[in-house]
């Protein structure tokens, strides 16, 4: 009996782990939420604000783009928006041109869904800013992403307005992780 059970158990479980979610991801670009396509989605060419004064002091100068560090999500969502793409380009142009700077993005996601659904959506939006720098010209060995899950809130009310603070990928440099 023992020996029929506990095949069906981990079969159970494996089963109840896998995701059914409604992503792809396309061979060679960013991932697609199926919810949104038929919906007159075009490619949009979005140009970066200058990253003026693109030395380290640009990083906390707060009147530089590049001293915001984190790009949000939609719930259950890891497709970067539009109006965080600038912010990501910003980024991508600081490290081709400081090329020996380091990167860790953390991913992180709101308290809703089991941990391990979480690590998964983190690690799933920190790959996907990680790989949108890549595009845009960031050398692979300067970025490193990661996920936090749900362990490193920044609000911890049970409030939509709260749970959008925790949707996101916080991008760290050298020095700062």
């Amino acid at each position: 009996m023992k020996k029929v059970l506990v095949p069906v158990l981990l079969a159970t479980l494996l089963a109840a782990c896998s995701s059914t979610g409604t992503f792809d991801q396309p061979a060679g670009g960013a991932a697609v939420d199926e919810r949104s396509k038929g919906e007159g989605s075009g490619v949009a060419t979005v140009t970066a604000p200058s990253a003026s004064g693109s030395g380290i002091a640009a990083l906390t100068d707060p009147k530089n783009i590049l001293s915001k560090r984190s790009v949000m999500f939609d719930f259950d969502s890891y497709i970067i928006n539009d109006e965080f793409r600038p912010l990501v380009e910003a980024h991508a142009k600081f490290l081709v041109q400081n090329p020996t700077m380091k990167m860790l993005i953390q991913g992180n996601a709101d308290e809703r869904g089991s941990r391990e659904y979480n690590l998964a959506l983190g690690q799933k939006r920190a790959d996907a800013v990680r790989k949108a720098l890549t595009l845009l010209g960031a050398k692979e060995a300067q970025i490193e992403s990661v996920s936090l899950g749900e362990e490193k809130p920044r609000c911890t009310e049970a409030t939509e307005a709260c749970y959008a603070q925790n949707r996101r990928g916080d991008m760290l440099y050298s020095g700062e992780f």
